[in-house]
């Protein structure tokens, strides 16, 4: 799983079947101090999350299929959640 930020929402005029009636976003993976982590990679919502959303994204294919409820889909990664905060603690990585 990620932690990333909403950048940005997709639009396809031509999408595969299972994905009708799912937004698409763009999602910045972040490390733990908010900072951008690599590239910005493309999720299918199951949450309805925003631009500007903090949010959790699943990465793998089963999870993500099940995640917005569409099995034996071509999925690869999923919004499943919002993250409210993140709080570390001392001595724990």
């Amino acid at each position: 799983m990620l932690i990333a930020r909403v950048v940005g929402e997709l639009v396809a005029t031509q999408k595969h079947a299972s994905h009708e009636g799912r937004k698409i976003l763009l999602v910045q993976p972040l490390n733990l101090d908010g900072s951008d982590r690599g590239d910005a990679v493309i999720a299918l919502d199951a949450v309805d999350a925003g631009v500007g959303d903090r949010v959790l994204v699943v990465t793998e294919g089963f999870s993500a299929m099940t995640a917005v409820g569409r099995p034996q889909s071509p999925i690869d990664m999923a919004v499943i959640g919002y993250i409210d905060e993140i709080e570390l603690l001392p001595g724990v990585s």
